[in-house]
């Protein structure tokens, strides 16, 4: 086997599907890093600057990336395989070549999931060709899922909107993150309901839920006996008027300076709720804004496989 490795300084950061822009706008105006000292591969982009943290528009990270260098496919293979086990594949270039190198590595399973799903701890690398002979590898990554990302199997006959996969996301990555997903019996508070993506979500776990929304809720839960439903905007009720939750949700469309304040109103009168929220990103992005929701106690920022513009905030309550 003829190979060769050069171990680099820096990290490399694999953008979300789609998100190369927002990764890219991220790390220079929140991280300040020059447009002259970042490198893009296709969706992944290569820096020596040191970051305090990891973006949020990156799906994984690459830890500690190398460059190989080789001569054949087989090569390429007996290579990562004498390093880990596991290796998911991201390719910009050269797919044949790529897809002939994966078929020699260990199988790995990227399809959809059904939820629920618990992400296995096991580490995962990445790698990507560079060109017909080099390929950039880091067998350390930031996640255990392959190239950060989450797909599940689609319900396209029960929901009443697609939205119920995003948080089909969010609530597997709390429970990886806290240790805790909606349960029978749980009593879950979800602002801006409507249609009831989220609260059809909630429901299936055997959880009732009291939606809040101006506009009704699909038929089949407004008539649904664990569903309690009051038309009104859920940011003007206060917590010391309704009953304690085990869950709080919003996937309301509003500026993150509002939800920033109503998320703090909440974690001050009701401690014991768990909480998922959206942050829908609207015009140039205030990262101080942002980071002062990470601030927040037990509290995490990220963007989900199924966020578009925006990010989700998460809070582990005081059970």
């Amino acid at each position: 086997m003829s190979v060769t490795t050069e171990s680099l300084n820096g990290r490399a950061y694999l953008a979300f599907e789609d998100k190369l822009p927002f990764l890219l706008d991220e790390l220079q105006n929140r991280f300040e890093i020059n447009s002259s000292d970042l490198q893009v591969y296709g969706n992944l982009v290569y820096t020596e600057k040191h970051l305090e943290s990891y973006p949020y528009w990156c799906s994984t990270v690459l830890l500690k990336p190398v460059v190989l260098t080789f001569q054949s496919v087989n090569d390429a293979a007996n290579a990562l395989k004498q390093i880990q086990r596991n290796w998911a594949s991201y390719q910009y270039v050269l797919f044949r070549r790529a897809a002939l190198i994966q078929e020699k590595l260990p199988y790995i399973n990227i399809k959809p999931k059904k939820f629920p799903f618990e992400i296995p701890q096991k580490p995962i690398g990445i790698w990507t060709l560079l060109d017909e002979h080099k390929l950039l590898f880091s067998a350390e990554t930031s996640n255990y899922l392959p190239c950060g990302n989450l797909e599940f199997v689609e319900d396209h006959e029960n929901p009443p909107s697609r939205a119920y996969l995003k948080l089909q996301n969010a609530l597997v990555l709390f429970n990886s993150f806290f240790g805790r997903m909606p349960k029978a019996g749980d009593v879950c508070f979800d602002a801006g309901a409507c249609p009831g993506g989220w609260t059809w979500v909630l429901l299936q776990r055997g959880c009732s839920v009291f939606a809040v929304d101006r506009a009704e809720l699909a038929p089949a839960l407004m008539t649904n006996p664990k569903v309690t439903f009051l038309k009104h905007d859920a940011f003007t009720l206060k917590p010391a008027d309704l009953q304690d939750f085990d869950w709080i949700f919003s996937d309301v469309i509003c500026y993150p300076e509002r939800l920033l304040g109503w998320v703090k109103m909440w974690i001050a009168q009701n401690v014991k709720a768990d909480m998922i929220c959206t942050i829908k990103m609207q015009g140039e992005t205030d990262w101080k804004l942002i980071e002062e929701f990470e601030r927040l106690p037990d509290s995490r920022v990220i963007h989900l496989s199924y966020n578009k513009h925006e990010l989700t905030w998460m809070h582990r309550g005081n059970k």
